[in-house]
């Protein structure tokens, strides 16, 4: 399944900007949790309800959050892209 075809709406959203690059805006409800936080929060991600969706400024880091989860057997994981674009989405 793309990340075209799930309900955004129904999705946990994680921001992985550094907090400072949240001040310019956020998706309200979603989680900050930085790259460089997400390999000591695994237990945390696998915790939260599907599907998530990981976004950033670009999605470059997003990505590169998508890949280290899935790599560590999660799964249901999206790479939004921008928070802009997700936040287009809602």
């Amino acid at each position: 399944m793309s990340y075209e075809n799930i309900n955004v709406k129904e999705a946990t959203i994680v921001d992985v900007r550094e907090p400072f690059e949240c001040e310019e805006g956020m998706i309200e409800g979603s989680i900050n949790i930085p790259l460089g936080d997400v390999p000591n929060k695994i237990e945390e991600f696998k915790a939260m309800k599907r599907p998530l969706v990981l976004c950033c400024k670009s999605g470059n880091r997003s990505g590169q959050a998508v890949q280290f989860l899935e790599a560590n057997g999660l799964e249901d994981l999206y790479n939004g892209g921008s928070w802009g674009e997700v936040n287009e989405r809602l």
